[in-house]
């Protein structure tokens, strides 16, 4: 088999991803396959059926971008607290945020903002909690008692289920609250009479402002809804006086933001004074600013940061193995009058809102779709599944790119899905069932480095979608900004190494390996393929002409996905 391509990503504006593809020489010695090529494990039951390798995990590498592993944050220490729609009840000590227990059963609170209320207690979990921001809220409805459980015990009481439209208004604010919160944080800290007042601020508190602010500059909603229901909030899950201190910042937020005159930092000096101003404007952790002035230049920084702080759609796949075509699935969104966009992609349509109307009309557990970003569907385009291949996704879980080359089989041929995680293999294993692509796909539970030493497996194909920074997925992981340090890339870039190394033991002589990342970031996609290259002559970068669309490649022949990803300006 000849090799097929490099695909490289332009990173000068607003990049997803980054799939690379390298050929083996098939005239070099790659170790010992197996006499009728045919992947299997030592020591297994064969390629063939629904074997399993024994489990290896010796030091769980981290994860890609929206899986697994908790980075640092450098949100302040905090204790939850409380929140909820209409009048201020009179508050009793067994309500009092103050207190660590309660003895009465909490009950439901129809005097305070509930979306708000909700929202507020997200936030704590995420600050706090080191939970992840659920742009999706797949669950949805379903998710509802769960979210008012932690409703109660953080606030002391509960509001009512949320329909969709909270669940939306939830979604926007916690999104754009996080996302927006280094910008709001400077403007509360401005506005407080002084520096300590904000250093020792209750964490509802902050929540509170950060909120109230957001709805202000950010969002179309009422001034008046804006102050009023959040003064409310504070001072039912708090107590009066804090909703005093909310109303008093609040409304000189208003009169400065009515007369234009927001403080905010001038953008002059050198580099590091610029970059220090315009990670406060435009809300980004300093090193990525510096960072990014030093790839990009100024003006596309800017453009990516703009970029980074617009309102993300999602992709959706029509599942073909299924029998499904894309008209269905339109036929479909507009009986829910759900607005949709036709993406490049025959497979993709885009969606701004209503995502919980897809799931709750049952899109997905029916198999009629997946949701999966369009620079996946880009990745599968360069690795090019072909009938009858042997394919091993290295990196699998959740199994998005591992399902949608598993359809591009039309039934003929094989996917090894590995990963590190055994739940999340279980959860690709269930969607595949769902998708009617079971029969096609063998999960693999094990750590690849070892899994490579210990196989004599190998695969016409080898994807290794790796685990990276996920900096060019800031627009959609609101949280991850936040999440991630400028010491995670040396030791992800290390990683990187060791798994490209491991991935190329699992390629036939003539075969293909594809790289893939969702950064940004040099380092952890042209300088990872350079330097393997180096330690491995046998493999020769080629270029994705005739897999991706003209418009995607470069003149270099690598690939270039900010023009499908983000052909919108906001």
């Amino acid at each position: 088999m000849e090799g097929r391509a490099l695909a490289l990503s332009q990173f000068r504006l607003r990049v997803v991803g980054s799939p690379f593809l390298l050929s083996v020489d098939s005239g070099a010695t790659r170790g010992s396959s197996g006499a009728s090529g045919t992947p299997h494990s030592r020591g297994s039951s064969g390629a063939s059926g629904r074997g399993r390798v024994a489990t290896i995990t010796p030091e769980a590498y981290p994860s890609r971008a929206g899986r697994g592993r908790a980075w640092k944050r450098d949100s302040p220490e905090a204790s939850p607290r409380r929140a909820g729609t209409t009048r201020v009840p009179k508050l009793s000590p067994e309500v009092s945020s103050q207190r660590t227990g309660r003895t009465k059963v909490p009950s439901v609170n129809l005097e305070v903002s509930h979306h708000r209320a909700v929202a507020a207690v997200r936030l704590l979990r995420i600050e706090k909690g080191k939970a992840f921001v659920d742009l999706l809220n797949e669950k949805g409805n379903g998710s509802g008692e769960n979210e008012m459980s932690y409703v109660e015990r953080t606030l002391g009481f509960s509001t009512r289920c949320l329909d969709n439209r909270d669940i939306r208004l939830v979604t926007v604010i916690v999104a754009g609250t996080v996302r927006w919160k280094r910008y709001l944080d400077y403007l509360i800290m401005s506005l407080c009479s002084e520096e300590k007042v904000f250093r020792e601020m209750e964490p509802l508190l902050l929540q509170i402002l950060r909120i109230g602010f957001f709805e202000i500059l950010k969002l179309d909603v009422p001034v008046y809804a804006a102050v009023d229901e959040n003064v409310r909030l504070a001072k039912v899950a708090l107590r009066p006086g804090a909703g005093n201190l909310v109303n008093a910042i609040l409304r000189k937020l208003l009169r400065l933001k009515e007369a234009n005159s927001l403080p905010l930092p001038k953008i002059e000096g050198d580099d590091r004074a610029q970059a220090r101003a315009l990670s406060i404007i435009y809300s980004h952790p300093v090193w990525m600013v510096r960072r990014w002035f030093r790839f990009l230049g100024k003006d596309e920084a800017l453009k990516l940061m703009k970029w980074n702080n617009s309102d993300p759609y999602f992709s959706i796949r029509v599942n073909t193995a299924n029998g499904y075509t894309r008209a269905d699935l339109i036929n479909r969104l507009e009986s829910l009058q759900v607005h949709y966009e036709k993406s490049t992609m025959d497979e993709f349509v885009r969606i701004r809102e209503g995502m919980q109307t897809v799931l709750q009309a049952g899109l997905l557990k029916e198999g009629m779709c997946a949701v999966q970003d369009e620079s996946a569907g880009l990745v599968v385009s360069v690795v090019d599944p072909q009938p009858g291949e042997t394919i091993i996704d290295c990196c699998a879980a959740p199994g998005g790119k591992t399902l949608f080359m598993a359809a591009r089989l039309s039934g003929q041929g094989k996917i090894w899905a590995l990963d590190i995680n055994k739940g999340r293999l279980r959860i690709l294993m269930e969607a595949a069932k769902l998708h009617n692509l079971d029969d096609m796909i063998t999960d693999i539970h094990a750590d690849l480095r070892l899994y490579a030493k210990e196989t004599i497996a190998k695969y016409d194909k080898v994807l290794l979608d790796a685990p990276c920074s996920g900096l060019g997925v800031l627009s959609k992981r609101a949280d991850l900004r936040w999440n991630r340090q400028f010491e995670d890339l040396e030791e992800l870039t290390c990683l990187q190494d060791e798994l490209l190394d491991s991935a190329s033991m699992l390629v036939k002589p003539g075969g293909i390996l594809i790289y893939s990342t969702c950064s940004i970031d040099p380092e952890e996609n042209e300088h990872r393929i350079t330097a393997f290259v180096q330690r491995h002559p046998d493999f020769i970068p080629q270029s994705v002409h005739g897999y991706i669309p003209a418009e995607f490649v470069t003149g270099e022949g690598l690939q270039q996905i900010d023009k499908l990803c983000h052909s919108e300006e906001h």
